[in-house]
């Protein structure tokens, strides 16, 4: 970008059709200039939609991101299942597709609202002794995989056109559109796959609006960066210190101050005296607080 100050904060990106997130994240990396960026959240080539952007400085509430829930919408394919879970995959079973009404399908999906364990899909990017999963799946083996537990807080039903049904869930992390997909489709009496999938938004960043690849070439084309989302809207759920010109002075050197009396055992956002977030702390709830991830760049 040419920018003598380098790119800290999180971009909302638009992730559009047939790229992988690592693919996109190393775009907007090189176009921003960005020494370190992390992605949150993986999308399939196949999907679209909000992929955070994580750069520099901002890495560091990255895992922040990754636990909040997440809101899609797909597009269940009736009647194909394959091997993939969704339309890239070859088809690896057909089954008839019953008639059913709205009613019905909407009665199914109620029943998969709550926690429940799901079984991540052969492809997939954990790995299984040093090697993800979807390679392994490339070659032919399949090899078990530990349920983990997931949170469906709301399945809706948008459209019916059998063979396809439009959906919208918001969900935790580590759920498998894919795999809800394929169970759904088990409960109708037949298979499935999905065949479109965008992400609507990734928490908090509910209302947020996104950049578009061309949006950004553009924008660093004509001399114009981005508008970055700070780090700390990432984590305005954690309560925040306002610390004095001393105090904050002390939490840089990595020592322990009093902490305010009314913050509890928590994490705690750390500001100095003119307003400006520098770091995370922790509160250990006894009038201690001391530093736990603090961030470059801000003056003493």
């Amino acid at each position: 970008m040419g920018s003598a100050r380098p790119p800290n904060g999180i971009v909302l990106l638009d992730k559009p059709l047939g790229l992988s997130s690592n693919a996109a994240l190393q775009r907007v990396r090189r176009l921003l200039g960005a020494a370190k960026a992390g992605h949150v959240g993986s999308l399939d080539p196949l999907a679209t939609g909000m992929l955070p952007i994580c750069l520099n400085e901002a890495t560091k509430v990255a895992d922040d991101i990754l636990s909040f829930r997440k809101c899609y919408r797909f597009e269940l394919s009736l009647g194909v299942r394959t091997a993939t879970g969704d339309r890239e995959g070859s088809a690896v079973e057909r089954l008839p597709v019953p008639p059913f009404a709205s009613a019905h399908v909407e009665s199914v999906l109620a029943d998969f609202l709550g926690e429940t364990l799901q079984v991540p899909p052969m492809y997939s990017a954990l790995k299984r002794a040093g090697q993800p999963l979807y390679r392994l799946a490339r070659t032919g083996i399949e090899v078990e995989r530990t349920p983990r537990r997931i949170e469906i807080s709301s399945l809706t039903l948008l459209a019916l056109d059998p063979p396809l049904i439009r959906l919208e869930t918001v969900c935790s992390k580590g759920t498998y559109i894919r795999v809800l997909a394929e169970d759904i489709a088990r409960r109708l009496g037949t298979c499935g796959h999905v065949s479109m999938l965008r992400r609507l938004y990734v928490e908090p960043f509910v209302h947020e609006p996104m950049h578009t690849m061309e949006a950004l070439e553009g924008a660093c084309a004509s001399g114009a960066a981005p508008a970055f989302i700070p780090a700390d809207r990432a984590i305005e759920y954690l309560p925040e210190a306002r610390l004095t010109v001393a105090e904050s002075a002390r939490i840089r050197l990595g020592q322990r101050i009093a902490a305010p009396a009314e913050l509890c055992a928590s994490r705690v956002r750390l500001y100095d005296a003119g307003g400006a977030f520098f770091g995370i702390g922790v509160s250990d709830g006894a009038g201690s607080l001391a530093p736990r991830r603090l961030f470059a760049g801000a003056a003493p």
